[in-house]
């Protein structure tokens, strides 16, 4: 749990903090997006990596190997994603919503939005635990 505490927090260490997902190189979303602090409720823009189940950001949109994360997601922690207009009274706002609290964002559009909302469920459904093949008994096959 402390380790989840510090990738949702941004105080993550720099050679743990990206799991060995390689953030620079192919990822499966990028772009930037506005995000509200977690302790002061600013508004802060970051540019936004989404690689192998991990929601990263960055300060600055040029990625390298080298880069500093300022903090990362596990999505599979994820419980919800939807669109946060109403709550925030801002236009393509989104929230991403973790047992312990519920994150902010802005995007530049409505398919801006969109596109992460969807991109952001996919990734939760691709990277949450499912069933295995050992898991699975068919107990017609036992007669």
């Amino acid at each position: 749990m402390d380790s989840l505490w510090r990738a949702v927090s941004g105080q993550t260490n720099q050679l743990d903090d990206h799991d060995g997902v390689e953030f620079w190189s192919n990822p499966e979303r990028t772009g930037w997006l506005t995000k509200q602090g977690q302790y002061i409720k600013t508004w802060r823009r970051r540019w936004f990596v989404l690689k192998q189940g991990k929601l990263f950001w960055f300060k600055e949109s040029t990625v390298t190997r080298s880069s500093r994360t300022r903090g990362v997601i596990p999505v599979a922690s994820c419980l919800t994603v939807k669109g946060a207009e109403d709550v925030l009274n801002k236009q393509y706002a989104f929230e991403l919503s973790l047992r312990t609290e519920t994150m902010y964002f802005i995007a530049d559009s409505e398919k801006e939005k969109e596109d992460w909302i969807n991109s952001i469920r996919r990734s939760i459904v691709q990277h949450s635990r499912s069933v295995t093949d050992s898991e699975i008994v068919d107990y017609d096959s036992k007669r």
